[in-house]
């Protein structure tokens, strides 16, 4: 199994995660052409992929999903909530509704998504396995639940939510009410949340730990690398990073 980033931030996301045969995307913030601009940086063509999994309604991840899904014929997976909360974008598109604590599986990948407090209608996280190494998502999350821990406890790989610093954010331009919508327990993880996240899982197996999500104006990408890497006891160069332009390139499972 190996995964990469398409792009990861408030102007669009997307993870590829590939098994044998089986291409998903998780998510999929960006139209046909620049969802084709960034597979083709992986050699991949819109064809290449065979479904997405969906988290949640707000546009950075459910942009594309319609026109991609439309254009190159993916499956699209998602939970009911999410689906009502679109209506209005999937007339004529096939949808599978999944539920939101159920394992199910696309081709050589098994997927067990889990709920996370964000909001939206009914949003999810996955986690992904080809049988062998496990990889754990996690972002756009207001806080930690001893159910994430659960989920995301002796995964091999975490693609994890560090969204803004707290106190970039209180010191930030941002209206009163973003601010408290981000930093509520509604909201994003900051990098602290992150950290102490991490810091209640089972490492042993890790073999990356990427900050995702980061705000391109409430964080920096060295003070989530010094935060994940406190619990890790590694350096902070260890620590990847999935930015809103390149993402990151194939990681190996």
């Amino acid at each position: 199994m190996r995964f990469a980033s398409l792009g990861s931030g408030s102007r669009g996301n997307a993870l590829l995660v590939e098994a044998g045969n089986t291409r998903v995307l998780v998510d999929a913030g960006f139209g046909p052409r620049e969802i084709l601009r960034r597979l083709a940086r992986l050699n991949l063509a819109g064809e290449d992929v065979d479904a997405i999994l969906v988290t949640h309604e707000h546009a950075d991840h459910i942009g594309g999903v319609f026109p991609c899904a439309r254009r190159f014929d993916w499956k699209i997976f998602l939970t009911h909530g999410t689906l009502m909360s679109c209506r209005a974008d999937r007339a004529d598109v096939p949808t599978t509704i999944i539920d939101s604590n159920e394992p199910f599986s696309v081709g050589d990948l098994g997927i067990h998504p889990y709920p996370v407090p964000h909001d939206a209608r009914e949003p999810v996280q996955f986690v992904l396995t080809d049988g062998g190494g496990r990889l754990g998502v996690l972002t756009d999350a207001g806080h930690v639940t001893s159910h994430m821990v659960a989920m995301l406890d002796g995964c091999d790989a975490l693609v994890l939510e560090c969204n803004h610093d707290a106190e970039m954010l209180a010191q930030g331009s941002y209206p009163s009410a973003l601010k408290h919508r981000v930093g509520g327990p509604w909201g994003h993880l900051d990098n602290a949340a992150a950290a102490s996240l991490l810091s209640r899982l089972d490492s042993t197996r890790l073999r990356h730990v990427v900050a995702a999500h980061l705000s391109e104006k409430n964080n920096l990408p060295a003070l989530a690398r010094d935060a994940l890497s406190v619990p890790l006891g590694c350096g902070s160069e260890w620590i990847g990073v999935a930015t809103q332009s390149e993402g990151f390139a194939w990681r190996d499972l």
